[in-house]
């Protein structure tokens, strides 16, 4: 299908998403009536879909509502990387939420990566994975100090980061940060097998059924143009979420467009997933096809309403893709819109500190492999009544404030020291600078039943005198009855290193 605009240029290839274009159009029914579910779940796309896989196996009853068919919207015009990698983050999440969640963020995404795995692996899913390095590559000069310091965050958080040089690419780079054991992958063949799962037994999937608004509290009633669920629980897995309690969220979110191209280049293709730390985003990865390798070629996004006329976008990517490869083809073009939080984390978990039975998945931030992975990881656990080491980071209802302490009261803690600092009864840190000079601020409460932890200078460890769990210096559990480590605590005007 071809498009020329006032300005004669012609859109290249088909108006279609490849990932839909190549597989065959889901024909679920629409909701026949009222029905009763453990778990609704607004929305088909990777977080819907994989939630209801997830809780199918454990024997839950689900019913999926989608407006539209399911698959065909965010999750099916993705670029389809699975990854932890999502551009130039783990610096700035060291620095603007601390160690403590940055670390969280890191393990749910490489978590996401292996479970998608798993899933393939053990259904035996014919969907185009395979492992791949992704790339974050410097684009300029003014970005390669950006890169070393990523490198070094990424891998302080465990990750599998390290620096590269030269790329095999077209064109001259400065410098990179490669992750290895990363995926990549055809969403559509992934998930439409798991929504064949989810038929049966308790598990439904309806579509061209529109979600109207949620009522109750335990039970909650979706209401549809088609009829009312009610269930114990609801998750909102839509794009943008439909209800928001008490208001907040919207204030916290905003749509961001994006473009592809599907093309055949003459040159061999290099192993590996690249983008570049700058603006515009350039973004670069192959999909095995029936014609060959065909390269997808991502980015000039925008917040929407704000871009150029659309066909600008695509002839910035077109020109730029003929710029530094000899294109033989360009078969397909298609956009997607994502949410974008404000804070570069998504939103997942309960809706607000109080809504026990209504849960919400948004904002991931143009990775929503990963991320609705991960979403559909904690949604299923949370509602279970399962622990799960990621929820804090991800909280719908996080502030983002700092605690009222600040670097000045907590200046004079020198390398290798340990403290308690206390402002009257209740507001309390715990503060260690280990001998590189970097700082940890942690919540002194237990994370077994609450009692404040205090300095052992001996062990340079946290002990608890209620019930013995002991922490290392960095807050992490090394002596039960604790499970889980001390909290993050974020102190005003703090500046960590983040390594």
């Amino acid at each position: 299908m071809l498009g020329r605009n006032e300005t004669g240029y012609t859109l290249p290839g088909k108006a279609e998403s490849y990932w839909v274009e190549t597989t065959q159009e889901s024909n679920y029914p629409a909701l026949p009536g009222d029905i009763r579910v453990d778990v609704a779940i607004i929305g088909g796309g990777i977080t819907g879909i994989t939630s209801a896989f997830l809780l199918r196996e454990t024997g839950v009853s689900v019913a999926v509502i989608e407006a539209d068919r399911i698959l065909r919207g965010t999750t099916g015009n993705t670029t389809a990387k699975i990854t932890s990698q999502h551009g130039l983050i783990y610096n700035r999440l060291i620095s603007e939420v601390g160690r403590g969640q940055a670390k969280q963020y890191a393990d749910s995404n490489q978590a996401a990566i292996d479970r998608i795995e798993f899933i393939v692996r053990s259904w035996d899913i014919d969907c185009d994975f395979s492992h791949k390095p992704a790339y974050v590559y410097a684009g300029s000069e003014a970005s390669a100090q950006k890169i070393l310091d990523e490198v070094r965050a990424a891998r302080s958080l465990g990750l599998p980061a390290s620096f590269e040089g030269d790329l095999p690419l077209p064109f001259k780079t400065f410098g990179s940060v490669r992750f290895s054991h990363q995926a990549q992958f055809h969403p559509r063949k992934y998930l439409c097998a798991l929504a064949k799962e989810i038929e049966g037994g308790g598990g439904h999937i309806y579509e061209k059924t529109r979600a109207l608004g949620i009522e109750g509290g335990g039970p909650v009633i979706v209401k549809t143009d088609r009829g009312n669920v009610t269930a114990e629980n609801i998750i909102q897995a839509t794009n943008f979420p439909i209800v928001d309690r008490p208001g907040e969220l919207f204030k916290k979110l905003h749509q961001s467009m994006s473009y592809a191209l599907g093309a055949y280049i003459e040159e061999p293709f290099p192993e590996g997933m690249f983008i570049n730390a700058e603006e515009p985003v350039r973004s670069l990865r192959s999909q095995p096809t029936e014609k060959g390798e065909m390269v997808l070629v991502v980015g000039d996004g925008h917040p929407t309403g704000q871009g150029n006329p659309t066909h600008e976008h695509y002839r910035h990517l077109e020109d730029w893709a003929r710029s530094i490869y000899k294109v033989r083809s360009i078969d397909y073009h298609w956009l997607t819109e994502d949410v974008m939080p404000e804070d570069n984390i998504p939103l997942i978990g309960r809706l607000t500190p109080d809504s026990e039975h209504l849960y919400l998945a948004t904002g991931f931030k143009k990775w929503g492999m990963t991320e609705g992975t991960v979403a559909a990881m904690i949604l299923t656990d949370t509602i279970l009544g399962r622990d799960n080491p990621w929820i804090e980071v991800y909280d719908p209802s996080r502030s983002g404030q700092a605690s009222p302490f600040s670097m000045e009261e907590i200046s004079g803690i020198g390398p290798g020291q340990g403290t308690i600092i206390e402002r009257g009864e209740e507001e309390a840190v715990a503060v260690y600078r280990d001998p590189q000079g970097v700082l940890y601020t942690l919540n002194p409460a237990c994370r077994h039943m609450g009692c404040f932890v205090s300095w052992n200078d001996a062990e340079k460890t946290w002990d608890c005198l209620c019930h013995g769990s002991r922490y290392n210096a960095r807050g992490e559990v090394i002596q039960s009855p604790a499970v889980y480590g001390l909290l993050e605590k974020k102190v005003r005007g703090e500046n960590r290193k983040p390594y």
